[in-house]
């Protein structure tokens, strides 16, 4: 048996490069092919681009970028910082969202009580837990997941981000 030495190379926002995908049967077209590295590149800060579907989730890639607006949802969430640091405040809401799906903005100063934040590193995740709001905030461009349900901010960009 082999044991041909293994390079696993971790990409980032200032290097990344595109993978591809080899079609067996149909069109290429017909699948969905994005490198989270190139979306973030190529979008806004903190605008939520669609990226994959969980069931009745999805997968969002969100380019961090100084800080973000505050943000809400009547069900929890899940990010995970794929290139660079990332704090992550968080408030117990006044009065949370208890309807509706996705991600919300909380608006400029959501009324709560201040719960305490997290630093997220690559690799690290944490918990958007419902009733709360968050917001996030790096000194340095960075790439963020998210798992939520699609919502009034979920932008697909799929004629852009697909192999054609």
């Amino acid at each position: 048996m082999s044991s041909a030495a293994i390079n696993t190379v971790f990409a980032s926002l200032d290097n990344f490069r595109k993978g591809s995908v080899e079609v067996i049967s149909g069109k290429a077209s017909h699948y969905a092919f994005s490198n989270i590295f190139e979306v973030a590149q190529n979008s806004l800060p903190y605008e939520k681009v669609v990226v994959g579907f969980n069931l009745g989730y999805v997968i969002e890639t969100l380019r961090a970028e100084g800080q973000s607006p505050w943000f809400t949802a009547a069900h929890d969430e899940f990010a995970i910082v794929m290139d660079g640091e990332v704090r992550v405040d968080f408030l117990k809401l006044d009065a949370p969202l208890t309807a509706g799906e996705g991600t919300q903005l909380a608006g400029e100063s959501p009324k709560g009580k201040p719960m305490g934040y997290v630093l997220l590193k690559r690799g690290h995740q944490c918990l958007l837990p419902a009733g709360t709001a968050y917001r996030f905030e790096t000194s340095r461009p960075g790439v963020l997941l998210q798992q939520t349900i699609k919502g009034p901010l979920s932008v697909e960009k799929w004629a852009d981000i697909c192999f054609k």
